[in-house]
């Protein structure tokens, strides 16, 4: 009788071990766009690099999970999401009205303003709606700064662009006389060779909640409030743990986070 009561206390104590370890590795896949450096970036090797990668790898790490990443073009990452190929978005996306009908968002964790850049011998001096009449723009489509720039720049050609480097590109080759894009993105790309060209003409003042929304969020599928309270969860964590801040000077020169919200 004691023999049969230790080997099922000892089955039991197996299991409940293997439920554990089963719990700890559960896998979170994360999408994430791999052309948005310094925030998201595909090496020559195909591995994912930069602020966005280590900050998601942090977070699985706060929440005890193992992480695994997607790379997925801009224009289709949130159907790639809503469709079940990776369970949240980190990948510098804005959090805005629009995008809340069709996804759930973590609070932000981080937010960075929108800026210009132009040639270094552009004759444009300010950024307003006068000031780039007639002139043609770069910007990435369905992103917050293409909304930003269609909307207010409308006696200038906005042209859409699949993702940052190709408007740096034809900014570079003389095809462009501005681009839109988020400032540390631009200044990354003005400090390398390739954007020795161009110099930032400015910022758009102010910067419409309405449009840029509040910051960049890790978004989910509509409904798993749990992931998202968890994420919210982890997000404050590793910015009170120092985590964040190590991250954060890894990258930049100044808290990226913004005002506290």
């Amino acid at each position: 009788m004691r023999i049969a009561l230790r080997i099922a206390l000892a089955a039991s104590a197996a299991l409940l071990t293997l439920g554990v370890a089963q719990a700890q590795e559960k896998t979170l896949r994360i999408g994430t766009e791999g052309a948005y450096p310094p925030f998201n970036n595909l090496t020559s090797d195909g591995k994912l690099v930069g602020f966005d990668i280590d900050i998601a790898q942090a977070l699985c790490d706060q929440m005890k999970v193992k992480c695994t990443f997607v790379a997925q073009d801009w224009d289709g990452i949130i159907p790639a999401l809503q469709a079940g190929k990776f369970d949240a978005i980190v990948a510098s996306m804005s959090i805005t009205p629009e995008r809340k009908e069709k996804v759930d968002f973590s609070h932000k964790y981080y937010n960075t303003p929108s800026a210009l850049a132009v040639p270094k011998d552009s004759t444009l001096k300010g950024v307003t709606k006068e000031d780039l009449a007639g002139k043609t723009i770069g910007v990435a489509t369905t992103t917050t700064h293409f909304n930003y720039a269609s909307k207010t720049y409308t006696d200038s050609t906005v042209k859409g662009y699949p993702s940052s480097p190709e408007e740096q590109a034809d900014l570079a080759n003389g095809r462009l006389d501005a681009i839109e894009d988020d400032i540390v993105v631009l200044q990354q790309w003005l400090d390398s060779p390739d954007g020795a060209c161009c110099k930032i003409l400015g910022q758009p003042s102010p910067q419409p909640v309405d449009i840029f929304g509040p910051g960049a969020g890790i978004a989910v599928r509509k409904g798993e409030t749990d992931l998202v309270n968890k994420l919210n969860e982890a997000i404050d964590a590793i910015r009170a743990n120092g985590k964040y801040k190590e991250i954060n000077d890894k990258y930049f020169k100044f808290d990226v986070y913004g005002a506290e919200s």
